[in-house]
């Protein structure tokens, strides 16, 4: 076989589309000081024919944020959501927030003013192919992630869906095995009114409430969480508690931990569900 056989054969082969993977540092107005964050975006190449201006103009985008022991990279290391996505129209942002609960610490370090309204800002003046539409902007994340995804989908009108993954929704103190990973005095730093935790605003059930007094757009909301997860009864009595409010929440209890293996595993049910156009790799065994 000729080399340019060979190359053509080759080429016709591994035809697929592309994702770029960005590495960025930028500075951070609401923290002052500079940050990083990593992004996935899908790239016109001569093998990707099918991505088309059309298509990469509007782009749906997805922030996916960590928990507690993790930061920006971590999806990325520990899950297949490059693989997953590139054949699919969507961009993902993934932000670094440190042990911030995703919250403006008593500490003066305002993590949630830089991820819930900074950050997109920040996002859509570097991409502007990156819609702006509340219904192309999601928000997802796993335990400390997973509840910041939720309260920021909640306390703004800015993202149309939110999802979690073993979220860790209570951290006012009753889950004694999750307070159990740091001291009192660094709990007391990143949750406001702790001592008053049903008028917090960190309490996800106060903001909902809130919402809804304001007659504002729920998000459509996702939670999955394994039977074996310390945080299985937290997912429980918050979903019960949206219910009781009126707000429905498309909730999966399968087996499973507190763990990459679970949720590298249901994140695909999260892009299946999303508002996209997800187009799977093909798998044939």
């Amino acid at each position: 076989m000729s080399k340019d056989i060979k190359k053509a054969f080759l080429k016709k082969i591994f035809k697929e589309q592309k994702m770029a993977h960005l590495k960025i540092n930028y500075f951070s107005n609401a923290l002052l000081k500079d940050c990083q964050m990593d992004v996935l975006l899908p790239q016109k190449t001569a093998d990707s024919p099918n991505w088309n201006q059309d298509l990469l103009t509007d782009l749906p985008v997805l922030y996916l944020l960590h928990g507690m022991s993790d930061d920006n990279t971590s999806w990325l290391r520990n899950t297949r959501l490059e693989r997953l996505i590139k054949n699919t129209p969507l961009a993902v942002v993934l932000p670094n927030a440190d042990l911030s609960w995703y919250a403006n610490t008593t500490y003066d370090m305002n993590y949630y003013d830089e991820i819930a309204i900074k950050l997109p800002q920040v996002v859509h003046d570097l991409f502007p192919q990156i819609s702006t539409k509340r219904d192309k902007n999601f928000i997802m994340g796993s335990s400390m992630g997973g509840y910041g995804a939720y309260k920021i989908a909640l306390s703004t009108n800015n993202f149309g869906y939110a999802a979690a993954l073993s979220g860790a929704f209570d951290p006012s103190g009753s889950n004694k095995i999750l307070t159990s990973f740091r001291s009192n005095d660094y709990w007391n730093g990143v949750i406001n009114k702790r001592d008053d935790f049903k008028v917090s605003p960190e309490n996800l059930l106060h903001l909902a409430e809130q919402k809804l007094s304001l007659h504002e757009p729920v998000p459509n909301l996702y939670a999955w969480c394994g039977q074996q997860d310390f945080l299985y009864q937290d997912n429980l009595n918050l979903i019960s508690n949206l219910e009781q409010l009126g707000i429905n929440i498309d909730a999966e209890f399968t087996n499973g931990k507190h763990d990459w293996y679970s949720w590298d595993k249901f994140l695909e049910n999260i892009l299946e569900w999303l508002p996209i156009e997800y187009m799977p790799e093909e798998r044939l065994c």
